[in-house]
C-alpha cells in the first residue's frame, strides 16, 4: 500500500516520504479500513519533527485520526460488518489502509472528510467536559476556543446546556460566537475580561492551548480541581486535572457521531491535500492559523 514513512525526526518535507509498504491486518479486537480521509493534529507533526518524543524504532506512519470502510473484521469484533462507514483512531492513519481499536459509524449526512477531521478533537472533548462534570445552566471557559479541540469542546458543551465563553484571536472573535460561545481574547488580562462577561462566576475552566492560562482558569473557579489541561503538563502540580486519553474511546466517538448526526457539530474543512503534500499540510497546521480541520486524502 502507499503511505507516508519517516524513519527518523526531523523537518517533515526532509524526512517524510510517500512510499509502498506492507498492509496491516485487523488482529482481535480490530478493524482495518480503507482510509479515505486522515484528519491532521498537531501531534503528527510534533511527533516527526521530535518535539514530542525521539526518533522512531523502525518506518513509522504518521497519523491518528482516520475515516473510511471497513474492509477486515478482527477477531471478536461484533457490531461492525465489512462495508460499513467508520471513522476512530489509528496507529498510522497517512496510508491507504488502517487498522483501528476504538471506532463509531458515521452517520449518512456526515462526509468522509469531516469524520476523518474529528476523532482525536471530539473524543477529547468529551473526555475534558467528562472531568469536569458540570450540570446545565452552569458556566465553563474554554481557552483556545477556535482551535481543532477548542472548536468541539465549544460545541459539546453548549448541547449539554452550558453557557460557554472561549477564547481566541481577535480574527475568530465571530466564529467562535458561531459556535455558541460568547468570546473574548485571550492572554493578560484574561480573569477580567471573562468575569465582565460572567458576573456570576464561573464553574469550570478547559485548557486547550498550554500557554499559561490554567492560573486565570483556577483563579476563576476559584478551584484548580474545576480546570482540566489537555497541554500544559506541569499543571498538575496546581492540583489542575491534566489528560492526555485513557479509558474506553469507542463511547466516547458514538457521542460526537450522535452529535453530527443531530446537526450539532460543525467541523469545517480549512483544507484538504493529497498524501504525497503531507508535509505541506504539517507546515499549514504549523503556522497554527488554521480555522477547522486539514485533511488528507489517501
Amino acid at each position: 500500500m502507499r503511505a507516508a514513512v519517516y524513519s527518523q525526526t526531523g523537518d517533515p518535507a526532509q524526512v517524510l516520504s510517500v512510499t509502498e509498504i506492507g498492509e496491516p491486518h485487523a488482529g482481535p479486537g480490530g478493524i482495518r479500513i480503507a482510509v479515505r480521509a486522515a484528519g491532521v493534529n498537531p501531534i503528527d507533526w510534533k511527533l516527526v519533527t521530535g518535539m514530542a518524543g525521539g526518533p522512531p524504532d523502525g518506518p513509522k506512519v504518521p497519523g491518528i485520526d482516520a475515516a473510511g470502510v471497513v474492509d477486515e473484521v478482527g477477531e471478536g469484533v461484533t457490531g461492525v460488518a465489512v462495508g460499513d462507514a467508520v471513522f476512530g483512531k489509528a496507529q498510522g492513519s497517512a496510508a491507504e489502509f488502517a487498522v483501528l481499536t476504538d471506532w463509531a459509524r458515521i452517520p449518512d449526512s456526515v462526509s468522509f472528510d469531516v469524520a476523518g477531521g474529528v476523532p482525536v478533537a471530539g473524543e477529547t472533548a468529551v473526555r475534558v467536559l467528562d472531568l469536569l462534570g458540570l450540570r446545565a445552566g452552569q458556566t465553563v471557559v474554554v481557552d483556545g476556543a477556535s482551535g481543532g479541540v477548542g472548536s468541539v469542546t465549544v460545541q459539546l458543551a453548549v448541547s449539554r446546556g452550558l453557557r460557554v465563553i472561549g477564547t481566541a484571536g481577535p480574527a475568530n472573535q465571530g466564529f467562535v460566537r458561531s459556535l455558541g460561545a460568547l468570546p473574548t481574547t485571550h492572554g493578560p488580562g484574561l480573569a477580567d475580561r471573562v468575569r465582565a462577561l460572567a458576573p456570576d462566576g464561573v464553574d469550570g475552566g478547559v485548557d486547550t492551548a498550554g500557554k499559561g492560562s490554567v492560573h486565570d482558569l483556577v483563579d476563576l473557579t476559584g478551584n484548580p480541581a474545576t480546570v482540566v489541561t489537555i497541554a500544559d503538563f506541569g499543571a498538575g502540580a496546581l492540583g489542575v486535572q491534566v489528560t492526555t486519553g485513557g479509558g474506553e474511546q469507542g463511547p466516547r466517538l458514538a457521542q460526537i457521531a450522535d452529535l453530527l448526526a443531530a446537526g450539532g457539530l460543525q467541523v469545517p474543512i480549512a483544507g484538504t491535500y493529497p498524501l504525497d503534500r503531507i508535509a505541506e499540510a504539517y507546515a499549514e497546521s504549523r503556522a497554527g492559523h488554521v480555522v477547522g480541520k486539514l485533511v488528507l486524502r489517501p
